[in-house]
């Protein structure tokens, strides 16, 4: 099969296309003929060398999936082939023509939904509702969500404005305050002006809730914005390092709930027409390399996914 293969830690130039030998499923385990492959920041910074943890190289990168079931392994049942599913890969193997999945981690394709927008809400999905479910935004409550053109802050806007709450969209190019406003923000901001907190403080009198995905300086003027015992989530560092909840708000914990079953959470919404995964840009297999400098550069709106 072909997949893309790094084998040393660098730029994207490390993601190289290859040809290897193609999987099979172990016990437990099916082989999923990919048709969309999900690309997360995350994995642009395990291609560096600068993820959270080091990759064992070579590696194939890509732990999220959309495609049909081509064959089972051991105590699995043979009638799952031919089944259209989304799944999580344990960290590795999604770019790629061919993958192996658990059979536990399988999640059936509603009828109704394609494979990129499929495997666009497997991880943004699953964040966003645990992330919404947390921090419950209220009927009324202003919201700031950060990198609001984003996978995950796409979604954001769109479960808290389903939520009733007003928000606040903070993101870095026109292009992405526009596409947060056509979400449902009521506001957007510019977070690279050095003055953008001004106007959210005009207009909001002090936020409720703060989605930071950010961290760093963003982060923490965003946690500044909130009102006494305000609700901070924090689920990202994308500009800086985490950020540190104070004292006077409140910081949100991830719900206890199986990550699978946020998943389909998701996938529920998007059938029921209640949320939709922005797809900024679909790479074919070939140019992976075009695709995280692209995510890399922030030129490129809501999820980018490969195409085998």
């Amino acid at each position: 099969m072909r997949a893309v293969v790094v084998r040393q830690s660098g730029g994207p130039e490390a993601l190289v296309l290859e040809k290897v030998p193609d999987p099979v499923a172990g016990p437990g385990q099916v082989l999923i003929e990919v048709m969309a492959a999900g690309i997360t920041f995350v994995e642009t910074q395990v291609r560096a060398g600068r993820g959270p943890r080091p990759a064992a190289l070579p590696a194939i990168l890509g732990n999220g999936v959309a495609g049909t079931v081509l064959a089972t392994g051991e105590g699995v049942d043979p009638a799952l082939a031919g089944t259209r599913v989304v799944s999580t890969l344990g960290g590795y193997g999604g770019y790629a023509e061919l993958a192996v999945a658990g059979a536990g981690d399988l999640i059936p394709l509603p009828e109704n939904l394609s494979p990129e927008t499929a495997v666009a809400l497997l991880a943004d999905g699953r964040t966003a509702v645990g992330l919404a479910t947390a921090a419950a935004p209220r009927p009324g409550e202003w919201v700031l969500v950060e990198a609001a053109g984003g996978g995950v802050g796409s979604l954001l806007v769109q479960l808290a404005r389903d939520a009733g709450a007003r928000v606040v969209g903070a993101a870095s190019s026109a292009a992405k305050r526009d596409l947060a406003a056509g979400l449902g923000a009521e506001l957007t901001v510019d977070y690279t002006d050095p003055g953008w907190t001004r106007p959210v403080r005009t207009a909001t009198g002090g936020l409720d809730v703060v989605f930071d995905g950010v961290g760093g300086e963003i982060g923490a003027a965003a946690q500044g914005l909130l009102k006494d015992g305000g609700r901070l989530s924090v689920y990202g560092m994308a500009g800086g390092p985490m950020t540190t909840p104070d004292p006077r708000v409140t910081a949100v914990a991830w719900p206890a709930t199986d990550l699978r079953e946020l998943s389909r959470q998701a996938l529920d919404l998007a059938a029921a027409g209640r949320l939709r995964p922005t797809i900024g840009a679909t790479f074919p297999l070939e140019s992976a390399a075009e695709a995280h400098a692209a995510i890399e550069a922030r030129t490129v709106t809501g999820k980018t996914l490969l195409r085998p």
